[in-house]
């Protein structure tokens, strides 16, 4: 490979263990507004980004007065009740610090709205070791479309074959790969090796990558 000069980052069950309480915030939302969703559908589809998420759950679109209402009470339950009490995966922190100390650029591609995306950096324990970020607002189509990888790999400064992204779902993977960026993924997201197929490696988690951190594709020349 060639060097590696810059990490795109998923944040949702990469760098914390969120997607349980993103899914349980879509059905108590949805509960408070007389709209049944089932936690395991919801579940499987945290990672895209929510204007495909709820239609396919619900049957609603997010745009319209409900969708809205559902979104905008999601956020609001996210943050108040599940957020504080949110952990970081396993090593989330000491691997980003060595990616800065290779002289990485870290630049977080998430599905997340920007001032949600902020608040989870912060609970992440990883805000100040961020170069820069990309948010749904920076994307016409939220994953798994590549819209966001392709912002966030612009926002890097590096082309392509120097730039691999970290990622815990296959929507991940099937974003970067449209953006042709290689992926790197990690099972904290709770989906398996054969749902991750297409990552250059796949880890336990941020701590596991960080102890083989050396043969693996992240470390690309450094």
């Amino acid at each position: 490979m060639s060097r590696i000069n810059a990490v795109l980052l998923d944040v949702d069950g990469t760098l914390i263990y969120s997607n349980d309480a993103h899914a349980q915030s879509y059905v108590d939302a949805g509960r408070e507004l007389g709209v049944e969703m089932d936690f395991e559908e919801v579940r499987r589809r945290i990672g895209m980004g929510g204007d495909k998420l709820l239609p396919e759950v619900s049957g609603i679109e997010e745009e319209s007065e409900l969708g809205e209402k559902i979104s905008g009470r999601k956020k609001e339950i996210f943050k108040e009740r599940y957020l504080p009490q949110l952990k970081p995966t396993p090593g989330a922190r000491e691997l980003l610090e060595r990616l800065r100390a290779d002289g990485k650029r870290l630049v977080v591609a998430t599905s997340a709205k920007k001032d949600e995306m902020k608040d989870i950096l912060e609970q992440a324990g990883v805000a100040d070791l961020i170069d820069a970020a990309t948010s749904s607002s920076d994307a016409e189509e939220s994953k798994p479309e590549p819209d966001i990888v392709e912002a966030a790999l612009e926002q890097a400064g590096f082309p392509a074959d120097q730039v691999v992204m970290l990622g815990d779902t296959p929507y991940d993977v099937t974003a970067a790969t449209r953006a042709g960026v290689a992926i790197v993924a990690v099972r904290t997201g709770g989906w398996g090796d054969e749902e991750l197929e297409g990552a250059l490696a796949v880890y336990e988690h941020p701590s596991d990558l960080l102890a083989h951190y050396e043969e693996s594709p992240l470390a690309g020349g450094a």
